[in-house]
């Protein structure tokens, strides 16, 4: 009889035992599990490459006459998002000399009274924040944040841009327009001829992206 009861006590000590234990081994996993989550959510960026040759820069200019079409070129331009806040870092490059409107008179007198390439031969925007789901499946506008530099001068910049997903590329567009004149530049109107004193500016360009794990910091 007492071995019995000795039996028992012993079999629900190592019952409570095995309940106790799964019970720990359970919430250690959850919380494994869920730190690992939250740090790989926080700790990855969208690298974004831009590349001259898929990338259009296209210009217009209006005058009361006729409206004159011209584009630049892309020099180079990459750009990290932070997936976790939303802030960005980067580059991007268009070389100013590039820009020509298919009249070597009007872009001699372009590049040497407006825009003065020689001086300044790199007109860029450098991200700062983008504000939307950069990361969706499918067609998303949002908007970028940053610093947009020509002329030798710095100027606050938002973009509304337009995203459209097509599996590991992103077809990305945007049109903003450039108060050249009020930014400093020359105003290339004559007494005969008037020209606006802004210029529209369309760019389109297909990019990769890819997700970067940051290997988190050990304690």
């Amino acid at each position: 009889m007492l071995i019995h009861k000795t039996r028992e006590t012993l079999s629900q000590t190592e019952l409570r035992y095995a309940t106790v234990h799964l019970f720990l081994g359970l919430a250690f996993s959850f919380l494994h599990v869920s730190v690992a989550l939250a740090a790989d959510k926080s700790l990855h960026k969208m690298t974004v490459t831009l590349h001259p040759e898929k990338t259009s820069i296209h210009w217009t200019l209006s005058d009361p006459i006729h409206t004159v079409h011209g584009t630049f070129k892309l020099t180079r331009g990459v750009v990290s998002l932070n997936l976790d806040d939303g802030s960005a870092e980067g580059l991007i490059e268009v070389d100013a000399a590039s820009g020509e409107s298919g009249s070597a008179a009007r872009d001699g007198r372009m590049h040497k009274n407006v825009l003065e390439s020689d001086r300044y031969p790199v007109i860029s925007f450098r991200p700062t924040r983008i504000i939307g789901e950069a990361m969706a499946a499918s067609d998303e506008v949002v908007t970028a944040e940053g610093i947009f530099r020509i002329h030798g001068a710095d100027h606050p910049l938002q973009l509304r841009i337009n995203l459209h997903p097509r599996g590991n590329e992103i077809t990305v567009q945007t049109h903003f327009v450039v108060p050249y004149v009020d930014w400093g530049m020359k105003d290339p109107s004559t007494f005969i001829l008037r020209v606006d004193r802004m210029v529209d500016l369309d760019v389109e360009t297909t990019v990769s992206r890819e997700l970067i794990a940051v290997p988190a910091i050990k304690p």
